[in-house]
């Protein structure tokens, strides 16, 4: 991690910390089986970021206006948000057509999540298929 990555992680309360450290821990985990390559990782708009070469980023933060709450973030112009509003609707909560919102009074949903990551850090070589050929 990062000097950058890690000062942010650190800024965080300590139960958002521990589910966003979740949540980068299961990115480079995806990433690695899937043999992907590097994932960079850096700072976009003050909030971790994490990308492939044949994805689209996936960022992640916290928010004090919704202290219950941690988002995943898409590029609002990629198919991603629909498709996973498709699979999971019934397991995720959305904002828009760019945030998954989870909660942390509730255990990660992490299949669905693993399966969104793959989706993201796999986007260019998907983006062209139905449901993003999930």
């Amino acid at each position: 991690m990062n000097k950058l990555i890690k000062e942010c992680f650190e800024e965080y309360p300590e139960s958002a910390r521990f589910r966003l450290e979740e949540l980068r821990t299961l990115v480079f985990k995806v990433a690695s089986e899937l043999e992907l390559g590097e994932v960079e990782e850096s700072l976009k708009w003050g909030e971790p970021s994490y990308c492939t070469e044949m994805g689209t980023p996936i960022r992640m933060d916290w928010k004090l206006k919704s202290p219950n709450h941690y988002y995943l973030f898409f590029h609002c112009q990629t198919k991603l948000i629909d498709t996973f509003r498709e699979l999971y609707g019934e397991v995720l909560e959305f904002q828009g057509n760019r945030a998954i919102v989870l909660s942390l009074l509730k255990p990660l949903p992490e299949p669905a999540i693993k399966h969104c990551f793959e989706l993201a850090l796999t986007y260019q070589q998907r983006k062209h298929l139905p449901l993003l050929g999930a």
